[in-house]
C-alpha cells in the first residue's frame, strides 16, 4: 500500500521522459548521504525539497527522523501503553479521528482503517501526555494521521512528539495568539510581490482567517490527494519552521486573476480562497515558495507581522470612507486595463519575475535555515529583530 501511494509522489516538472534517470540518480544520492558517518543531513534536506521531493515512503521512513533530528536510540522504542479514560482531551480526540475518514486511502477495509483509527488516538494522546505544556488544537490529528500512515504508530509517535515540540509547538498554546501572529505574515509576504492582491485583499477585509486550517494542518486537511500531501511534508520538514505560510502565499498569488476579478467582499473572497484547488502544480508551488523565503525570510518581514493587527485597524476608517466613494473592485480591476503597454504575459504570477538565485544556492540556503532553526515558527524573527518588539512574540515562555 505505501509504495503505490507514493511512488508516483510528485509529476516532473520537465518532462516525463528522464524522470526514470533522474529518480534513479535521486535515490543514489539519498542512500549515499543515509550510508555515511555521519549522515549527510544537508544533502538529504536538499534532496526533500528539490523536485519529486523524497519518492517513497520506504524512504521517508529513513530520512523523515533525519530532518527531525532525532537521536537514532529513540528509533526503536516501544510506544507505551495510554490510559484514554484518565486523559483530558480524549473525548475531542475521539470526536476528531471519528471524522477523519477521508484522510484514508480510499478502499482500504473497514478493519484496517479502524485499527488505524484506534493508533491514531493513542499517539496523540501519547504525545500530550509525555508533554503536558502542549495543548490539542482541532486539526491536529490531520497532521498526526500523515505520519501514521507513512511510517507507522512506532516511528510516527516519536517523530510527532518532536514535531510538536518545535515546527508545531505555536499552534499548541493555551491561546491562539502565536497561531494568528504567524497568519500575519501572510500579507507582508503577498504585499512584497503583488501590492495590488494585497490592497484588493486589505479592501475586503478578508483577513487571514481562510489560511488557518492550511497552516495548522499543513494543508492535509484540505487537500484530497495523498500524494500531494506527503511532498508537502517532505519540503515543510527540510525547512524552516515558517515555510507553510510561504506556500499558503505563493498560493494566493498563482491564483491572482480569480482574486481580483472576484466581488470585492468580505464573504465572496474569503469564500474563493478557503476553496483551494485541487489540481495546484505543486512543484512549481514549492520551488516558488522557497525563493521567496530567500528573497524575503522572516526576519525582514517580522516587524510588518508584529504590527499588523494594528496597521488593519488604524486604516479601517480609511476603507470605510473610500467605500462610500467608489467600489474598490472596479477600481483596481480599472487599474489593470489602463496598465500603459503591458505585455500580455504580465498576467503570470509575479513571483516568476522575481530575480532568482541559482537552484543549487537556493536549496543550500533553504537547508541550512532549516538546521539553523530549531526553537519553533518564527524564532529566527525574533533573534534577528531588535528587542523592542521581541516581548510581543513572546514563544517559549
Amino acid at each position: 500500500m505505501k509504495t503505490s501511494r507514493s511512488d508516483s509522489t510528485s509529476s516532473p516538472v520537465n518532462g516525463r521522459q528522464d524522470w526514470g534517470t533522474k529518480r534513479k540518480r535521486k535515490t543514489a544520492d539519498i542512500t549515499q548521504a543515509l550510508s555515511v558517518d555521519p549522515v549527510d543531513v544537508a544533502t538529504l534536506r536538499r534532496m526533500a525539497i528539490s523536485e519529486g521531493g523524497l519518492l517513497t515512503d520506504e524512504i521517508r521512513c529513513q530520512v523523515w527522523p533525519r530532518l527531525l533530528n532525532v537521536p537514532p536510540n529513540l528509533l526503536d522504542q516501544e510506544p507505551e501503553k495510554v490510559e484514554r479514560e484518565d486523559n483530558k482531551d480524549y473525548n475531542q480526540v475521539l470526536l476528531d479521528v471519528q471524522r477523519s475518514l477521508r484522510r484514508f486511502p480510499p478502499g482500504m477495509p473497514d478493519e484496517q482503517r479502524e485499527g488505524l483509527q484506534e493508533e491514531l488516538i493513542d499517539i496523540i494522546l501519547r504525545v500530550l501526555k509525555r508533554n503536558p505544556q502542549l495543548h490539542y488544537y482541532q486539526g491536529y490529528h490531520d497532521i498526526v494521521v500523515t505520519f501514521l500512515l507513512v511510517v507507522g504508530e512506532r516511528l510516527a509517535t516519536v517523530l510527532v512528539e518532536k514535531l510538536s515540540t518545535h515546527h508545531l509547538r505555536d499552534f499548541m498554546d493555551p491561546t491562539m495568539d502565536n497561531t494568528k501572529h504567524i497568519l500575519n505574515y501572510l500579507m507582508p509576504i503577498i504585499e512584497r510581490v503583488n501590492p495590488e492582491v494585497h490592497d484588493f485583499m486589505q479592501q475586503a477585509e478578508v483577513g487571514t482567517v481562510f489560511a488557518l486550517s492550511w497552516l495548522i494542518t499543513w494543508f492535509g486537511h484540505v487537500l484530497s490527494d495523498f500524494r500531494h500531501v506527503v511532498r508537502l511534508y517532505d519540503f515543510f520538514l527540510a525547512c524552516h519552521p515558517l515555510m507553510p505560510i510561504y506556500f499558503a502565499a505563493v498560493i494566493v498569488l498563482y491564483r491572482e486573476e480569480e482574486v481580483l476579478e472576484c466581488e470585492c467582499d468580505m464573504a465572496m473572497v474569503h469564500h474563493l480562497l478557503s476553496q483551494i484547488p485541487q489540481d495546484l502544480p505543486y512543484e512549481t508551488l514549492i520551488s516558488r515558495a522557497g525563493d521567496l523565503f530567500v528573497q524575503f525570510p522572516p526576519s525582514e518581514l517580522a516587524r510588518e507581522a508584529a504590527a499588523h493587527e494594528s496597521m488593519a485597524a488604524s486604516t479601517f476608517k480609511d476603507f470605510e470612507l473610500a467605500s462610500t466613494q467608489q467600489r474598490p473592485d472596479s477600481v483596481l480591476r480599472r487599474r489593470r486595463r489602463q496598465k500603459p503597454g503591458a505585455p500580455e504575459s504580465s498576467a503570470v504570477s509575479p513571483v516568476v519575475a522575481v530575480a532568482q538565485p541559482s537552484t543549487a544556492r537556493r536549496f543550500v540556503r533553504l537547508a541550512v535555515m532549516g538546521l539553523t532553526v530549531a526553537l519553533g515558527a518564527a524564532a529566527l524573527a525574533v533573534v534577528n529583530t531588535a528587542l523592542e518588539w521581541a516581548p510581543k512574540l513572546d514563544l517559549f515562555p
